[in-house]
């Protein structure tokens, strides 16, 4: 007799990017994610518009995602959605989405945090790692390394105090003069150019991140050269970009090294928005095979926000029969 398939409807929300993915049997058949480019003369999300953009948006990307994948709502199992953490007012449209939908065909809901699937994002395509794991989640709203000891089991070793790393991309950019987001436009101008600038690395917690002081201290820097000589970024972008991120890269790649020293842990990976730069991927790859790592970097489409990764985290869940209720509510702040 064989095995039946077991297939997730997943709805992701929680910023500015409305998207819907089919994954059966662990494998991402459909991810579809509508973009709003509402935000760009804005220089930053603003809520309000995401809500009224996830509205408009929702439905036909559910309905493309279930075409593509070549199923209808009848083989649905379960339904998967981001509770959090994110803006409430686009949380609101993805979690009632998913409830009217498990709702309407009687089947269960799998509620899903929305970092820890950025983790589970590695389990969408191989090689896959094994338990237990590193991961640095870089976005831009969250900087940690997580321990992942199972799909439902994560450990937070470190955070950061302040700002993320995907704030100071977005910040920096904005110094800069950059649209935003800034962080895709900052990975290709350093491309072009070498870090001759040095900025500080903040000293923190053992495995903690700060990004204010390294903002404070572009901003500063910017000011002293553009007194000296108004055409000094104009003249001077791709250097400053590079060496930027060179700083931040650094930063997150020296408290990798600091976490697997004290756990000896050597299958690591990285995960969020910001593990799709370039120079974060680069370094990586470079220092596992200096330091006798194994590494794991999704591919760019599990990267950024994307039901996907929602997906994949939600059929583990479902494997596990961490189900949720129709009285679930959305939360703009999770712990992990």
């Amino acid at each position: 007799m064989s095995k039946k398939s077991v297939t997730i409807l997943a709805i992701e929300s929680s910023c500015d990017d409305t998207s819907a993915a089919i994954v059966e049997d662990g494998v991402v058949l459909s991810n579809i994610t509508a973009t709003q480019d509402v935000h760009r003369e804005y220089g930053g999300v603003v809520p309000e518009l995401a809500s009224r953009q996830h509205l408009i948006h929702i439905i036909p990307v559910v309905d493309v995602a279930i075409k593509k994948a070549g199923k209808s709502l009848d083989d649905l199992n379960a339904v998967a959605f981001t509770r959090g953490p994110g803006l409430l007012g686009s949380l609101i449209v993805g979690v009632s989405t998913a409830k009217a939908l498990a709702l309407s065909m009687d089947i269960p809901l799998v509620e899903v945090h929305h970092m820890r699937a950025h983790v589970l994002a590695h389990f969408a395509e191989a090689p896959r790692p094994p338990f237990p794991f590193l991961c640095l989640t870089v976005s831009g709203g969250h900087t940690q390394i997580l321990k992942v000891n199972d799909f439902d089991d994560m450990e937070v070793l470190g955070s950061t105090i302040d700002d993320a790393a995907g704030e100071a991309f977005d910040k920096t950019g904005k110094m800069l003069g950059l649209e935003y987001p800034s962080g895709p436009i900052i990975d290709r101008l350093a491309q072009q150019g070498q870090p001759v600038y040095s900025f500080p690395e903040p000293q923190v917690g053992t495995l903690d991140f700060s990004f204010s002081g390294l903002k404070t201290s572009v901003l500063y820097f910017l000011q002293k050269n553009m007194a000296e000589d108004p055409h000094f970024i104009e003249k001077n972008l791709a250097d400053i970009c590079c060496s930027v991120q060179t700083t931040i890269v650094n930063i997150l790649i020296g408290k990798l090294k600091k976490a697997s020293e004290l756990t000896g842990i050597q299958h690591i990976g990285i995960a969020g928005g910001v593990s799709a730069n370039s120079s974060l991927r680069k370094t990586l790859e470079a220092t596992g095979q200096k330091l006798g790592w194994t590494t794991y970097i999704p591919a760019f489409q599990f990267c950024t926000d994307n039901a996907g990764m929602i997906g994949i985290a939600g059929y583990y869940l479902y494997l596990k029969g961490k189900l949720s209720s129709q009285r679930v509510a959305p939360l703009a702040r999770m712990e992990i």
